[in-house]
């Protein structure tokens, strides 16, 4: 079953280009904290390594790491800030223009 959250955030970016998502967890510290609401805009001319982004690594949503590498045949890969690698994904929905903290 999809996450509610997810599915909202995904339908605001396809349709707005903008989305607000308020993200939990530590493995993004301290560039994130956990209860950062962040605002996340579609970029339809790609993203860079060092943007944070919601995305989808094989079957599991990532609603805040960030692009560690690129690469024309595999797409983006993703790790947390701690040295964790999520994996590759061409799945991108949004990256973080906008960080509230708790």
């Amino acid at each position: 079953m999809e996450n509610p959250k997810y599915t909202k955030a995904i339908k605001e970016l396809a349709t707005n280009g903008i989305t607000i998502m308020k993200v939990f967890g530590n493995s993004m510290t301290p560039i994130l904290y956990s209860g950062s609401i962040l605002t996340f805009k579609r970029c339809d001319d790609g993203y860079e390594i060092g943007d944070i982004v919601f995305c989808r690594v094989n079957s599991r949503y990532i609603d805040a790491h960030k692009i560690t590498s690129k690469n024309e045949q595999r797409g983006y890969f993703i790790s947390n800030n701690h040295g964790h690698d999520n994996g590759w994904t061409r799945r991108i929905f949004g990256k973080v223009v906008k960080i509230e903290k708790p």
